[in-house]
């Protein structure tokens, strides 16, 4: 289907020819590094290990969502090439940036009245968001039209799973996600908390877990109690990490062995700067096709 462009922000966090691939594009978010500004431009502008390791070593980070003018930007050229456009934003329980790129399509539909232009909560954040971009991006090559693509985006964005653990608690004490004490006590006692992204798209911890050997089981035993036909998952499996990759691999070495009818091996991203800006370093995520996410 080329009358329509399908589309999402850089925070999907799969690679840049894995979009390619798929023809998705995407617009970058961005981030500051000690007060220098970057794109989050999946590792082009400063590579994944360098920004890990910058932030290990005390930089500050901030980040910021893409605002309406850049949406506008964005969007133009493929309304001037006649295409309407379904755009997937990252969570509104982790970012405000679809209120941005609504400003934006109301803008343009009164200069291009005749194209469609549809905006969609992907309540999903980084290769989770990616896995679900990859699923819609087969269904438009099979044929799916935008009206419908939008409604299968929507009624199916729950079923993503995403189940995260760090090793390192600093930068989620940081960003207040654990308190300063129990981030003391975590890491005087080796806790790894071990969290999911809810059915509103907000990053939720769940469980307070001792050992990195625990809660890497932990993780692998989410998939197999939520994932679709259980041992029988015969979808793809999307990990991301921030430069962590023996811990990724570690997860995906389990799951390869555990579930046989997997869609290929398990693909492993990079967390990237906007995310990871956040995490820090020490986070693996793990995603795949489940159960819907619940109140």
């Amino acid at each position: 289907m080329d009358n329509y462009v399908l589309s999402c922000c850089s925070t999907a966090d799969l690679t840049n020819e894995h979009f390619a691939e798929i023809d998705v594009p995407y617009i970058c978010f961005h981030f500051e590094l000690d007060g220098v500004t970057f794109p989050d431009d999946l590792g082009k502008s400063i590579a994944f290990d360098d920004f890990y390791k910058k932030m290990a070593g005390g930089a500050m980070t901030k980040t910021s969502q893409v605002n309406s003018d850049e949406f506008i930007e964005y969007f133009e050229p493929f309304l001037k090439e006649g295409k309407d456009i379904l755009h997937l934003c990252l969570s509104s329980g982790i970012s405000g940036v679809i209120n941005s790129a609504n400003i934006a399509r109301d803008i343009l539909l009164e200069k291009y009245p005749d194209r469609k232009i549809y905006i969609v909560d992907s309540l999903a954040a980084s290769s989770g968001y990616g896995l679900l971009m990859d699923k819609l991006s087969q269904l438009k090559r099979d044929g799916m039209s935008i009206d419908d693509l939008r409604d299968w985006a929507e009624a199916n964005r729950l079923r993503v799973n995403h189940w995260f653990f760090t090793t390192d608690l600093t930068f989620f004490i940081r960003g207040g996600r654990v308190s300063k004490a129990s981030g003391f006590f975590g890491q005087l006692l080796n806790i790894c908390p071990l969290l999911n992204v809810d059915y509103q798209g907000k990053l939720i911890p769940r469980y307070k877990i001792r050992t990195k050997k625990k809660v890497i089981q932990a993780t692998v035993d989410k998939m197999k109690e939520l994932a679709d036909n259980g041992l029988d998952y015969a979808e793809k499996c999307y990990i991301s990490n921030s430069a962590c990759y023996e811990d990724a691999r570690a997860v995906a070495d389990l799951i390869e062995a555990s579930f046989p009818k997997l869609n290929g091996k398990v693909e492993i991203n990079n967390i990237g700067t906007t995310i990871g800006s956040h995490t820090g370093p020490g986070t693996v995520a793990l995603f795949f096709w489940g159960k819907v996410r619940e109140n």
